[in-house]
């Protein structure tokens, strides 16, 4: 069976991406990569093993109003960033 990388893998437009699972000297180039890839109105769910302050400071910095960011989950350990394309 085929897999279909552009859709979703939820009914609300939602991309999840784990950045546990990618190197460390890797992380910014790849969430700023996807973010990059979304279009207006699409998020991508980010999962993290800590609260990621100075990545938090570049996306502001790279994508200014464009992008909203929610956390969902914020302890150590188990954060989750709801990042959503707005224009």
């Amino acid at each position: 069976m085929m897999h279909e990388c552009s859709q979703p893998n939820s009914d609300f437009g939602i991309y999840e991406f784990d950045a546990r699972g990618v190197a460390r000297r890797f992380r910014h180039a790849a969430i700023f990569g996807a973010l990059g890839s979304l279009s207006v109105g699409e998020t991508m769910r980010f999962y993290n093993d800590h609260d990621p302050l100075p990545l938090l400071q570049q996306l502001d910095h790279h994508f200014g109003a464009r992008l909203r960011a929610a956390y969902l989950a914020r302890e150590p350990g188990a954060v989750i960033i709801d990042f959503k394309v707005i224009g």
